[in-house]
């Protein structure tokens, strides 16, 4: 388990009101960036879902959903983890066409979080969807994707840097993107934890997408943990970028194509969820009735730290910490909002 670690000598780059003005305009620039170069139009996103509808993320298969009831409604609700399985079902009742997409503001929370500079119970993600055909499904596709995203975050870079001086000290994203996989990544670091292989790639290749995550690896064992059945384990992968202020790889995006009927039939025995097979999404998936899609969240805090320099995602977002994040975070000077 992680912990807070306020790096020596930190001090924000900006204050608390600035800091508020800059969030409010990276939001802007950065989903003008990416709607148009995604082709992505912005839709209503839940904060819950049924539990019986199958449209939660399941993340790793260990994180408990929160639940609860609602008067009058025979059906328990669950807080979304993320929006990975809703967004192609609405893409297919909202009758998207082949190229077109659509992104949303997403908020969760994940009361199983290990809290840390990176870490709290509130998450908020851009997520998006887009409909693509049969012959989309290909790592060109993939990578094409995140370069766009990574040249829209590099865009949004350069008008906070100018609107605020202050920000100029920090390092510019780097949009040639270094694309490894996780087998690869295993077998530069044999005897590395997959954690200590990121940050000791991404040191040296500051904006890295990582691909091929979810299923197991030469070792025996996945480079982490992905649900089955939403991202296709050979077409995704994790957007790294080096962050300077806590020195450390920081994820930003997790993203891919999504499964196919055969790719989800595959995975779901790998990962022994055939149980899952008869909930409602999982059936229409199946069933081919479902377009195909590819998809992601990009964290709007994490973002926020590295373009604004913070060390702790409380700078960013208002969450609820533990009596010890809460003394570090007071001895060092930083404000947790």
């Amino acid at each position: 388990m992680e912990h807070t670690k306020i790096p020596a000598g930190y001090r924000s780059l900006l204050g608390v009101y600035d800091t508020q003005k800059a969030i409010g305009l990276l939001h802007h620039l950065f989903e003008d960036s990416l709607s148009g170069a995604l082709r992505l139009r912005r839709v209503s996103a839940p904060l819950f879902v049924s539990v019986s509808s199958g449209l939660n993320d399941d993340l790793n298969g260990v994180e408990r959903p929160v639940s609860f009831e609602i008067r009058n409604v025979d059906q328990t609700a669950a807080v979304v983890h993320s929006l990975a399985k809703w967004k192609r079902l609405a893409l297919h009742r909202y009758r998207f066409q082949p190229g077109e997409g659509l992104y949303t503001d997403m908020n969760a929370i994940r009361r199983d979080e290990d809290l840390d500079n990176l870490h709290s119970a509130y998450v908020d993600q851009w997520d998006w969807e887009k409909v693509i055909t049969a012959q989309d499904r290909n790592l060109d596709t993939l990578k094409s994707t995140v370069s766009s995203i990574v040249h829209a975050l590099a865009s949004t870079q350069r008008v906070l840097k100018s609107t605020f001086p202050q920000l100029e000290v920090l390092p510019d994203i780097d949009q040639a993107v270094t694309f490894v996989t996780a087998q690869e990544l295993e077998d530069l670091f044999p005897g590395k934890t997959p954690k200590e292989r990121e940050h000791l790639f991404v040191k040296d290749h500051p904006t890295t997408f990582l691909m091929g995550i979810g299923g197991k690896l030469r070792s025996g064992a996945p480079h982490d943990g992905r649900a089955p059945d939403y991202d296709d384990w050979d077409l995704n992968g994790d957007l790294l970028v080096w962050d300077s202020v806590n020195g450390g790889a920081l994820e930003l995006s997790s993203m891919g194509i999504r499964v196919s009927p055969e790719s989800l039939d595959r995975q779901l025995t790998l990962a022994g969820c055939d149980s899952r097979r008869e909930l409602p999404f999982h059936k229409a998936l199946l069933a081919g009735e479902l377009p195909l899609t590819m998809g992601g969240g990009i964290g709007q805090s994490r973002v926020s730290m590295i373009l604004l320099g913070k060390a702790h995602v409380g700078e960013v977002q208002v969450s609820l910490w533990d009596d010890e994040t809460i003394k570090i975070c007071e001895e060092a000077g930083v404000m947790l909002l």
